[in-house]
């Protein structure tokens, strides 16, 4: 499916909402990886270059290009729909109808105010309506909504939005708890604070289930 077909079909679609959007420009594809690196590398020179770094040293000669490749194949890879990964489904032959938790998935983002670290944890529940995922597909999910510019309000729901469209089900919880740099190396500069948001849709809206995830994610 092309890059244009998959972000009508990201428009249109009946679980992401507008407001859980990415701010993507429509022509953000236009240019593929390798034009988007040398772009990049070269803005990023004239940034060093401003600052006052010697661009001659062997220390730091290399700097631009690593900086490029690592914001277009790595940190801020979630932005092109091309690199969600494929969700892999089984039949629950097993009839299993409690809560599935996946827990203390690492979570490393960047926060779209400063463009400085998101470090975390996150806590994942379903409960299966005739289908069970991968594990590791609940991991992948996770980083694909990660590696972008993100808040974490927005990366909560979209998680959680991208594992109802996967599963076909409500029965979703959703926990972050991570720490912002922006907060700790920058600004107040406070090294103890995290940031706890929550998802719960279907049965996890229920109190009693919802406090059993909130328990058993401790």
């Amino acid at each position: 499916m092309s890059i244009e077909k998959t972000l009508d079909k990201i428009d249109k679609s009946p679980l992401i909402k507008n407001h859980l959007h990415s701010p993507i420009r429509k022509d953000a594809f236009e240019l593929n990886d390798n034009e988007k690196i040398d772009l990049i590398q070269n803005h990023f020179k004239e940034i060093m270059h401003i600052l006052g770094l010697d661009l001659t040293d062997d220390s730091i000669q290399n700097t631009l290009r690593r900086v490029a490749k690592m914001y277009v194949e790595e940190v801020f890879s979630g932005i092109n729909p091309k690199n969600k990964p494929i969700i892999t489904l089984f039949e629950n032959k097993y009839q299993y109808d409690e809560m599935l938790i996946e827990k203390d998935i690492t979570l490393y983002s960047y926060c779209e105010h400063h463009f400085v670290p998101i470090i975390g944890k996150v806590h994942i529940a379903y409960i299966s309506s005739g289908a069970v995922i991968g594990l590791s597909k609940i991991n992948r999910l996770v980083q694909f909504y990660a590696k972008r510019p993100q808040i974490q309000e927005r990366l909560t729901n979209q998680i959680a939005d991208g594992l109802k469209e996967a599963l076909n089900s409500k029965d979703i919880a959703v926990m972050i708890d991570a720490a912002h740099l922006c907060v700790s190396s920058r600004g107040i500069k406070d090294t103890n604070t995290t940031t706890i948001t929550t998802h719960f849709s279907g049965k996890f809206e229920n109190k009693i289930v919802k406090n059993q995830f909130i328990a058993l994610t401790k």
